[in-house]
């Protein structure tokens, strides 16, 4: 189709499940662009090679996988980090979540999901193992509702409608397929509006977006 391949680094301290993944993904053409077995190894590589997508396990030597997407995301925030973790445990989700991974998910996943999850996180989609999504909105919801939060300056008047719409469906919880399908316009579309209403804002991803959105009241009817 003429586009690069999405750069992916898989950082993993068991070398047979971080080759096995790396070795998925590169069959299903993204461009494994690095490897790294520890967190002061993936701190130091991913800022040489730059991956698109980070897939990063939580529970790595020298360096715990929260400090290191903290670390490279504070960098880049352009960088998309996947959490692939053994872990489903609320508290583990929602520090990887805050430290600046665009998504969850857990290693009893498929293969196809994790092919799928990746794909998805290249183009800024927040993507959790289900059951997790509505935790994590749930939690934001909280924070938003809390008190000492201060008061945001306008919903988004530099908006347009459609970007306004997109968003709403975006902070419940909506994939971009699922918004394409209830606003009848396409995917490319959708992803188009997220990107222009994250510039606009001044955002970095998805989660970000969501954020803004519950804090304004836009998730609301």
């Amino acid at each position: 189709m003429g586009e690069s391949p999405v750069k992916v680094m898989v950082v993993d301290d068991h070398p047979m499940w971080r080759d096995a993944v790396a070795r998925d993904l590169a069959g299903a053409g993204f461009e494994v662009v690095a490897t790294a077995g520890d967190g002061e190894q993936a701190v130091r590589r991913a800022r040489a090679v730059r991956p698109d997508v980070l897939v990063l396990d939580l529970n790595l030597p020298l360096k715990p996988g929260v400090a290191v997407c903290r670390e490279l995301v504070g960098a880049d925030p352009s960088l998309r980090v996947l959490v692939l973790s053994a872990s489903g445990e609320h508290a583990d989700v929602l520090e990887a979540v805050k430290s600046g991974a665009t998504g969850y998910l857990v290693k009893s996943a498929s293969t196809e999901e994790l092919l799928d999850a990746v794909r998805r996180t290249a183009v800024g989609e927040a993507v959790f193992t289900p059951g997790l999504a509505g935790l994590v909105l749930g939690e934001y919801r909280r924070l938003a509702s809390g008190p000492a939060q201060p008061a945001p300056a306008a919903p988004a008047p530099r908006l347009t409608e459609r970007e306004t719409e997109v968003l709403r469906l975006v902070a419940k919880g909506l994939s971009y397929k699922q918004i394409a399908e209830r606003l009848v316009i396409s995917h490319r579309t959708v992803q188009n509006h997220v990107q222009n209403t994250l510039g606009k804002l001044q955002l970095h991803n998805r989660v970000e977006l969501v954020r803004y959105a519950i804090e304004t009241g836009l998730d609301e009817d």
